[in-house]
């Protein structure tokens, strides 16, 4: 169970008053159940594609598909075999969640980003290449507003100072633009054919909502984070996707034999858990903070897909396995889609299997592939 103990802190300003600090004391299974729990990756599994994503606050967008894209294999872990692909597709035709930054997110949460895209700083670099620009930018917004939405090869590249690069984007200047001006607020992805986004104008796709002030929206942003992970750093790493720290939200917590403070989600204390097993996406959250997965569950990971196969570990791109409170081990398999299979190559167990782990997550592998619409494929030992 876990215990409080408080102290005397000061409260900042120019009043400088003490107050009474409420710290959580947490054994480490306690802040495992915490995670699991605020990641909705209990046996009580939710029901419906958008509420889940609300409760999660977004899906990480990865082109990696070595067995599904990540966004479905998040909300299939968590959905079951209720969830389709489709079922995604059509809750962003519907613009009940919206494409945002290499995430998908529900749709009234823009009006938290939207403060931060107009106070978006840009490099000296891009300042002067959107000043020798500022025709090309109006000819896509002319275009956009007269007939999009629209793919970028679709759009007027009039650009006069081409964008210079010694990678990939070197003179790819109708994406540079369009994706300066998505975080600029001024477009917006308004959907998708195939893998090819389609660009509007903001203020045809973000919902009409009161924009909510900088400072505000991120103390909200931290709050719905620290709900979705239950338990996080004030301060973690940086990531290029969605910050892994929360701030100072929540209470903070000490975790049994774990250096360091936590902040914890006050209403994640004290529920009663019932766990399951699940297999993870690489990117899932409950293990993306890789430092923290090693800190709350003992699970050690690396994504070894850009390493050479001889110096693979677990495999290309091996989905860690889940079971109650505790990651267990990892699972390397790869879905061929033309050979209509789902090839299992190995299960590394980190621990070694009970019989009532080893049937879970022999299920859950069955399920994954029945979801799939393919064969299953095990090595010959198992």
């Amino acid at each position: 169970m876990s215990s409080t103990w408080f102290g005397v802190g000061r409260a900042e300003g120019p009043s400088s008053t003490l107050r009474i600090v409420t710290v959580q004391e947490l054994s480490r299974v306690e802040a495992r159940r915490i995670a699991v729990r605020a990641q909705l990756l209990d046996s009580s599994r939710p029901t419906d594609l958008v509420d889940m994503v609300r409760r999660l606050t977004l899906l990480q967008l990865d082109p990696t598909a070595a067995i599904a894209p990540n966004a479905d294999l998040v909300a299939w872990s968590r959905l079951g075999a209720s969830y389709q692909p489709a079922d995604l597709e059509l809750a962003l035709r519907r613009r009940e969640l919206l494409e945002f930054a290499s995430t998908i997110r529900p749709a009234e949460d823009l009006a938290l980003y939207r403060a931060q895209m107009t106070e978006w700083p840009l490099s000296q670099k891009r300042r002067e290449w959107l000043a020798a620009n500022g025709a090309f930018r109006q000819d896509i917004l002319d275009r956009l507003e007269s007939v999009g939405p629209l793919q970028s090869r679709e759009l007027p590249d009039t650009c006069k100072v081409p964008w210079g690069s010694t990678g990939w984007t070197n003179n790819n200047n109708v994406t540079q633009m369009l994706e300066t001006m998505v975080a600029r607020g001024q477009v917006a992805i308004a959907g998708r054919t195939g893998r090819e986004r389609l660009w509007d104008l903001a203020w045809r796709v973000y919902p009409d909502q009161a924009v909510v002030p900088a400072v505000e929206a991120w103390r909200i942003r931290n709050e719905r984070r620290l709900q979705a992970l239950g338990i996080a750093r004030a301060k973690a790493q940086i990531s290029p996707v969605e910050p892994w720290d929360v701030g100072e939200v929540g209470e903070p917590a000490v975790v049994e034999g774990v250096r360091g403070t936590w902040r914890v989600d006050p209403a994640t204390l004290g529920q009663p858990f019932s766990g399951r097993a699940a297999l993870l996406s690489p990117f899932d959250r409950l293990v993306h903070d890789r430092k923290r997965a090693l800190e709350l569950f003992g699970f050690d990971y690396q994504l070894e897909m850009y390493k050479p196969a001889a110096q693979r570990r677990w495999g290309y791109f091996a989905l860690p396995i889940l079971y109650g409170d505790r990651l267990v081990g990892k699972l390397d398999a790869a879905a061929d889609r033309k050979g209509r299979v789902l090839r299992v190559h190995a299960i590394h167990e980190d621990e070694a299997f009970t019989r009532a782990t080893a049937a879970a997550v022999d299920r859950e592998i069955k399920d994954l592939a029945r979801w799939l619409d393919l064969d299953l494929v095990l090595p010959r030992h198992l």
